[in-house]
């Protein structure tokens, strides 16, 4: 086989690997999972201080984040109005879309409105977020492409027992999902200030962001329609374009990761802070870094553990996007960088950060160790459910349960 040959060879190869099928099902499931918990984690600690952070009480009002708005073209639905009523609307629909999402209940339609719960909140008050927020800022556009909820989700659950039909079931929570999200979309764009451009800058130049929202809800009805009443060559056809989107997406998550790390090594290489070690003896000194005092004055009285973690965490950012190339030495470096990102929450007080970015290096897990965790998750709560849902005065009779052997013999469930 000559070179020309077996390049057609690979590329059909890697035409039907990209089209065939949504790669990294494992990951993806991992990287929604661990997003949508560190923001609904945040939301929810942060609920006595939401009117201060993003609300009418704080510093930065309502007529300031709109006149930014006009500058940027960003998108935030909280300055579609100055009510309060509304603030508190935008700000539970977020919490209600990140549990949704966590849980895996309609993660096309979640992980749109946890995207827009995102922007909505952190484009508000642009000065109140850290290098975690403008992670979760990035990965709840890019999850509106993946198609995250293959495993670990109720809408895998609810495939799993649709497929044992012939003819797909009637989704009539789909539909009234749809047209609430549909109506919401309208009154926005007709009754409200909501400068939802059709063209202008948003996503990307050029796109505004009443293009990419109507966009995502005409797919969803498409989407909808072909799976009802065209499940031949339709149905393939729109399943090879969201492979595409999926794996695209999860492309660009793996690269925004290794470009995180890399940018930060490298910056961390040419500062003096960092070549010294008083880039981490400082920090521990800061009452508002040090949520455990004398945890961190330990810390900060060994020089050589200082400069043993300085200078670890610079070659562990600069040489992770090479580790790639090496399965053990990737998977080695993974544990080293959330161990890193622990010590992160707990020496340093920014828990959201650390997850954030333990959520995003997980894109990185290897599948038979994702698949490993999952069945004994599975197991364990199998185990659970099996010992909660027992028969009427089950318990009452455990203790008559014991065999002329000596051995207790194990009580029947309802599973069983």
């Amino acid at each position: 086989m000559n070179l020309s040959a077996r390049l057609r060879t690979a590329v059909a190869r890697g035409h039907v690997r990209v089209t065939a099928s949504a790669l990294g099902p494992w990951q993806s499931a991992v990287v929604r999972i661990g997003f949508s918990f560190t923001w609904l984690l945040f939301l929810v600690r942060e609920w006595p201080h939401r009117r201060e952070l993003y609300g009418p009480d704080g510093p930065w009002n309502w007529d300031m984040a709109a006149r930014l708005i006009d500058g940027n073209r960003a998108f935030t639905a909280l300055v579609w109005s100055d009510s309060v009523v509304w603030f508190e609307i935008v700000y539970t629909l977020a919490i209600v879309s990140s549990a949704l999402l966590l849980l895996g209940w309609r993660t096309r339609t979640m992980s749109v409105l946890f995207m827009i719960g995102v922007l909505s909140l952190q484009n508000r008050s642009i000065f109140v977020g850290d290098g975690g927020d403008n992670l979760v800022h990035l990965m709840a556009m890019y999850l509106v492409l993946t198609r995250c909820g293959r495993v670990w989700s109720l809408d895998a659950r609810r495939a799993a027992r649709e497929a044992e039909r012939e003819r797909p079931p009637r989704d009539t929570t789909g539909v009234v999902l749809w047209a609430v999200t549909g109506s919401a979309l309208l009154w926005a764009q007709l009754f409200t200030d909501a400068r939802l451009f059709l063209t202008a800058d948003g996503p990307l130049p050029g796109l505004g962001w009443a293009t990419v929202l109507w966009g995502l809800w005409i797919v969803q009805a498409g989407w909808w329609f072909v799976r009802r009443h065209a499940p031949g060559e339709p149905r393939a056809v729109l399943d090879a374009l969201a492979n595409v989107a999926h794996n695209g997406a999860l492309l660009v998550i793996m690269a925004e990761v290794c470009l995180l790390y890399a940018s930060a090594g490298w910056y961390k290489i040419q500062g003096s802070r960092w070549q010294d070690g008083t880039a981490l003896y400082y920090p521990l000194h800061l009452d508002y870094f040090s949520p455990w005092p004398a945890l961190a004055d330990v810390l900060a009285g060994s020089g050589t553990l200082v400069m043993v973690l300085t200078y670890g965490t610079v070659i562990a950012q600069v040489a992770f996007p090479f580790t790639l190339l090496n399965r053990r030495v990737k998977n080695a470096m993974l544990v080293l960088l959330m161990l890193e990102h622990l010590g992160i929450a707990v020496l340093l007080g920014l828990p959201f950060f650390s997850l954030a970015a333990i959520a995003a290096d997980a894109v990185f897990l290897p599948t038979n160790f994702l698949r490993w965790a999952g069945a004994r998750l599975g197991r364990a709560r199998g185990r659970v459910t099996a010992r909660a849902v027992r028969l009427p005065g089950q318990r009452a009779r455990e203790s008559d349960a014991e065999s002329p052997a000596g051995t207790l013999v194990r009580p029947r469930t309802l599973r069983e």
